[in-house]
């Protein structure tokens, strides 16, 4: 399975993005080498789809098969795009509040402590569907890390299409989110200029 071991601070700073929005809080002082010099409108492309990936944790690969797909739905092909980015299951347990950052998400995903509709899923891009219940199972609840976890998420903002019990870490999906409703800085329209060049 590949890994992206890329330094996340080194990575936010070479896309211009605040670390916060993968659940870091470090801020970096230094300024890309780059920052003043202007860029092309390929370069400005190939950039959001960069951030789209990156925030998401998607390789390159999975991300062209979700354009694929989002092309093939109706409606705006970037929108369905972002859309399907945050129905991921690792993106919706961040969004809940179950993980500090979403690298750490998609990992307590892989170790098999998340249930969905009471079942164990472990495949951190399963896509959510509106209704569904996602839960921290029973057995990792007690464990250091989550009350860890709790002390941290606690003040987070959680988005209008969730229904969380931080305390129970028990969630409800209860419609799918919206463009608007997503707070990611990416600008899909240039990514799909891109790929239907």
């Amino acid at each position: 399975m590949a890994v992206n071991r890329v330094p996340v601070l080194k990575r936010c700073r070479a896309l211009g993005l605040e670390p916060s929005y993968l659940g870091y809080d470090k801020k970096s002082n230094r300024t890309s080498a780059r920052a003043g010099k202007k860029m092309s409108e390929y370069g400005l492309q190939l950039r959001e789809k960069q951030k789209a990936k990156f925030i998401y944790g998607v390789l390159e690969k999975p991300f062209r098969n979700y354009y694929e797909k989002a092309d093939r739905m109706k409606g705006m092909t970037g929108e369905n795009l972002m859309i399907m980015l945050e129905r991921r299951l690792d993106s919706v347990v961040f969004r809940m509040g179950f993980a500090r950052t979403r690298r750490e998400a998609r990992q307590i995903v892989g170790h098999k402590h998340v249930l969905v509709n009471g079942k164990c899923i472990n495949i951190p891009s399963y896509l959510i569907k509106a209704g569904d219940v996602i839960e921290i199972r029973e057995k990792s609840k007690s464990l250091q890390r989550y009350k860890d976890i709790l002390e941290v998420t606690a003040g987070r903002l959680v988005p209008e299409w969730m229904d969380v019990d931080i305390e129970a870490f028990k969630g409800t999906v209860k419609e799918l989110p919206t463009r608007e409703m997503i707070d990611v800085p990416v600008d899909e329209m240039l990514i799909v200029e891109l790929y239907s060049k």
